[in-house]
């Protein structure tokens, strides 16, 4: 049976989600059509009945808020979050997912990491509010640094997670003060320094990167940032976004057809996509 999906958004020059997806597709033998849809906010709604005849897409920039009003419920993921990223469509039923958060929790795991102990995230805004809020519901103990200007988002992402969970153990810093004699379990990078074209930036010192047993880094370009290289070179886990990248979208197979994949299987796809964009993101 032919099946439809695609990959929503405004620009999407240089998305990922079709080589990610086809390859998904290839490992189990299904010759489903995975296409780029951009549309415009305004164009939306006059799109809505199109897209929802979809076996099901994924949703990026700027529609993940918007697209809620066209679709017929939402996952919890969704609702948590208010956010979705994927849409699957059963029996003309279509529903909402945020998978993003699998993909956090998917590329911690595939890595050994601990994420119920001390975990220090730099950023909380986007993709950091999603971990930052992960990484409490886990029970870590967790320490967000951030600008002097950030700090009142900061402040609002508490006040979420302590909403949903009010033992949650947290404890917001400016990042020039993040203590460099406490060790932490993981080390999350949710802001943009270190991200191409500015790569010789380091978000946190290395005395810092030395406290840490595990550096997960969100940015995808360069495949090896700065700071997972000063990880390695110290002996830690060190991963990179691209990880979180197609483990949210091994999320969406799931969801989508029940299949499922082994890790390295998974990891091979995350190499092959890395070396996508180190030959043509440049």
């Amino acid at each position: 049976m032919e099946r439809k999906y695609c990959i929503l958004g405004e620009t999407l020059k240089h998305t990922m989600s079709p080589p990610i997806h086809k390859r998904l597709f290839e490992l189990r033998n299904r010759e489903f059509e995975y296409e780029i849809k951009e549309i415009s906010p305004q164009d939306l709604k006059s799109s809505a009945d199109e897209l929802n005849s979809m076996a099901g897409y994924n949703i990026t920039i700027p529609h993940k808020v918007a697209i809620i009003d066209y679709i017929d419920r939402l996952d919890e993921s969704a609702k948590r979050y208010n956010s979705v990223n994927c849409v699957d469509n059963k029996n003309g039923i279509t529903t909402g997912y945020n998978t993003d958060c699998d993909g956090f929790l998917e590329t911690v795991r595939s890595m050994g990491a601990k994420l119920s102990g001390e975990v220090l995230l730099i950023g909380c805004g986007g993709a950091g509010r999603m971990i930052a809020i992960e990484s409490a519901l886990a029970g870590a103990n967790l320490n967000i640094a951030v600008l002097e200007s950030d700090m009142p988002l900061a402040l609002q992402v508490e006040k979420e997670i302590k909403a949903i969970k009010p033992e949650a153990e947290i404890n917001i810093i400016l990042n020039t003060r993040i203590d460099t004699k406490k060790r932490y379990d993981l080390l999350v990078n949710a802001c943009p320094v270190g991200m191409y074209p500015k790569v010789d930036a380091c978000p946190v010192s290395d005395g810092v990167i030395e406290k840490c047993d595990a550096v997960f880094d969100i940015i995808y370009n360069p495949k090896e940032t700065l700071l997972l290289k000063k990880a390695k070179e110290m002996g830690k886990k060190a991963v990179g976004g691209m990880a979180m990248l197609v483990w949210q979208a091994v999320s969406a197979h799931k969801i989508w057809d029940g299949d499922e994949y082994t890790v390295d299987e998974v990891n091979g796809i995350i190499d092959e996509m890395n070396e996508i964009v180190k030959r043509d993101f440049k």
